[in-house]
């Protein structure tokens, strides 16, 4: 096809213009008829007034006007030509290159090319040739045919149907019945012309004929109006195409509808991905804020000791027991950056020496100091946490020690001895065993004593910081610093603050100890408690326990714990499970399942919490809540200002630990992991990596530093 069109072109340069053009008319009269006479004057038209040469002219437009079949007809004589779909040498015409063909036959834009006329000579071919429909009605409509069948004109062939169908119906003033059974008024004049009966009028004929010409006898039925109305079957056949291919159309508007549904809810879940995202970004800001809050309370107390110690309104020794104070309300500690390059949720450090469960533990700081205890050994072990290495035991107790609590250099525990302990983690490398002889310490006498050998410099770290002890009573007394007695069976609960110490035992009392004498100052009981309970407004007394036998006055207090997630069990004893106190206000959860409020001023309790159905292992409160975990495997946070439960989260084993501030919920709940829930967004989470192979029993954590001992026998540090 190029070398005739390159040979056509060479010959017309020797022609004269008017007979170069004769060939042309006479080829596009023969294939395209008047169409082509119009689109070739449209040409033409805009050159009739350029100043050009005419061979030069007539020989540019000589490759735009031939078309493709005029091309094809020229060099291939008495060929046929390739039709539409056909094996022909012009490319294959379809609807694909009908769609993507610009079909810009305006003059300013652009000089039209053959390829545009051979557009428009196959148009008519094009939407004549047969589309095929797909397999099922609407499954993948072509692209003519969803048009075909949405636009308005779609819906002719119904309303031609109805328009055959109509019958003549005499006038029934339908139109006014209405409106009078609406109470409207209606018009007046008569419009006859008018049709009054469509598509959904019921018509209904009452014929009135004289009673004279009624016939007696069988009563004849009404006949329907459009019984004498016929059809051909050519009408008929014509009215079923044209309904099936209405039906056709539903289909594919159906399916456009559907299309469009689909793809608003994708949008709309997408929306809500996004609203997701943006929640959870703003529960982080709040988690955020709450965390500035705590270490904002944080610096406040620190700075308000630093005033109270520069105007001397305290002693120095007083000043470090008040910087032992509750960690409750103590602000995130200032880690070292190390601390930020730590995986989160993941165990990174594992202290290994225990052979048994672990029964207790707790740390000074992350990276300080750590003491742990375990069953059958009454030896605590102490740990560095900086380096993962034991520095030594704590020696004195002849029972396990099931309590403790760690502040700085101090470290109270409580055994099955019955006895308390005060120790110098500072003195922990010396051999020497206290015996219980010689002159007693008190915590004030460690804290002066700590300050003559800094030279009065303020303590950074008790245990790596502190120089070794030269006095005599270093010598004489070891670590031991004190040891309190007076509770007859095992010790297990204690709290303490500044020099006020509270310890519960499982001889169903409490006491409370002045650390500077050593002595009892207060018995609070519960069984008096218990059989003495708070009086309600109404005068009646209240219910302070949620069972009674397993309080009785004489016996040993025993209950079976629920199995852990490995099937283990064992019996429970400690009937005093917990205690915390905070000035005057004292909380405790004892083995009758109450959380009893008391008041450490007269020792009576005022408020008693009734919720679980089992002994309460362990409890935390703060200015607003108490919360509680139980062997009735649930935590309970009580709102403080009306009594009630708060909220309660259940467990699938026994909680035996717990820890909480304003951001989430620490849990040992009886299985390998650790339980964390979110406050804010009350989620949970589990800490499972390079974790425990048995149950956890016991936690304790400050700000993302988490300590947790287990049924293996293994202490695990966690980064939150």
């Amino acid at each position: 096809m190029a070398q005739s069109s390159k040979g056509q072109s060479a010959q017309e340069k020797k022609r004269p213009p008017r007979q170069a053009l004769e060939p042309l008319a006479a080829s596009s009269s023969s294939s395209t008829g008047s169409k082509l006479d119009v689109v070739s004057k449209a040409i033409l038209a805009p050159f009739t007034h350029r100043k050009h040469d005419s061979s030069k002219l007539f020989t540019d437009l000589a490759p735009v006007i031939m078309t493709p079949r005029m091309m094809n007809a020229a060099t291939v004589s008495g060929k046929p030509r390739a039709s539409v779909g056909g094996s022909g040498s012009t490319s294959r015409m379809d609807f694909a290159t009908l769609g993507r063909a610009p079909l810009r036959l305006g003059l300013g834009s652009r000089r039209i090319t053959s390829r545009d006329l051979q557009i428009v000579e196959a148009t008519d071919e094009l939407l004549d040739a047969e589309v095929p429909e797909p397999e099922g009605v609407a499954s993948d409509v072509s692209l003519l045919r969803g048009f075909n069948a949405t636009i308005p004109s779609a819906e002719k062939s119904r309303i031609r149907r109805r328009q055959t169908r109509n019958v003549d119906a005499p006038r029934l003033g339908l139109r006014k019945l209405g409106q009078n059974a609406r109470g409207l008024l209606g018009q007046e004049e008569d419009h006859e012309s008018e049709s009054v009966a469509s598509d959904d009028d019921v018509v209904v004929v009452s014929r009135t004929v004289p009673r004279s010409t009624k016939r007696k006898g069988k009563r004849r039925g009404r006949q329907s109006l459009s019984a004498g109305k016929t059809f051909g079957r050519e009408e008929l056949v014509r009215q079923t195409r044209e309904i099936e291919r209405d039906k056709e159309n539903l289909h594919v508007r159906r399916t456009l509808v559907n299309s469009e549904i689909a793809e608003i809810t994708n949008k709309i879940e997408a929306l809500d991905a996004m609203r997701a995202k943006l929640e959870q970004d703003l529960l982080k800001l709040q988690e955020d804020e709450l965390e500035l809050d705590d270490e904002l309370e944080g610096v406040r107390e620190r700075l308000e000791l630093e005033e109270s110690t520069s105007r001397g309104a305290r002693s120095p020794a007083h000043a470090n027991h008040v910087s032992q104070s509750s960690r409750r309300r103590k602000g995130p500690m200032f880690l070292p950056s190390e601390h930020d390059e730590l995986p989160p949720g993941v165990a990174f450090m594992t202290l290994t020496g225990h052979t048994n469960p672990i029964t207790a533990l707790d740390f000074s700081e992350p990276y300080g100091t750590l003491v742990s205890a375990s069953q059958e050994d009454p030896q605590p072990r102490v740990w560095d946490l900086l380096t993962g290495e034991e520095l030594g035991r704590l020696r004195g107790h002849r029972g396990t020690v099931k309590c403790m609590q760690v502040e700085d250099y101090v470290c109270l525990t409580g055994s099955e001895d019955s006895t308390v302990r005060l120790w110098d983690l500072r003195r922990v490398d010396e051999e020497d065993e206290w015996e219980g002889e010689g002159e007693m310490l008190s915590l004030s006498d460690v804290a002066e004593d700590d300050e003559s050998r800094d030279g009065g410099e303020a303590k950074t770290n008790g245990i790596r910081s502190g120089t070794s002890g030269t006095g005599s009573t270093e010598e004489r007394d070891g670590s031991c610093v004190r040891l309190l007695e007076g509770h007859t069976k095992a010790v297990s609960t204690l709290y303490f603050e500044d020099e006020c110490l509270v310890t519960g035992a499982s001889d169903k009392t409490m006491r409370q100890w002045d650390l500077t004498t050593g002595q009892c100052v207060m018995t609070m009981d519960i069984l008096w408690a218990i059989s003495h309970p708070p009086v309600a407004p109404s005068g009646s007394a209240l219910p302070n326990h949620f069972f009674s036998g397993a309080v009785a006055a004489s016996g040993t207090f025993a209950v079976p714990t629920p199995p852990y997630a490995d099937g283990t069990w064992e019996m429970y004893q400690d009937f005093v499970g917990a205690v915390q106190f905070w000035g005057y206000a004292l909380v405790s959860g004892s083995g009758d399942g109450a959380v009893r409020m008391w008041d450490m001023r007269t020792g009576q309790p005022h408020r008693t919490l009734l919720g679980h159905t089992g002994p309460v292992t362990c409890l935390q409160f703060d200015e607003l809540h108490v919360v509680s975990g139980s062997l009735d495997k649930s935590i309970r946070i009580w709102d403080l200002r009306t009594g009630g439960i708060f909220e309660t989260l259940k467990y699938d084993h026994a909680v035996t630990s717990l820890q909480f501030d304003t951001r989430k919920i620490v849990a040992a709940t009886g299985d390998n992991g650790v339980k964390i829930y979110n406050r804010t967004s009350m989620q949970q989470s589990t800490l499972m990596i390079n974790g425990h192979t048995r149950p956890v029993e016991k936690l304790r954590y400050m700000d993302r530093y988490l300590v947790s001992g287990a049924r293996d026998a293994a202490v695990k540090i966690w980064a939150l």
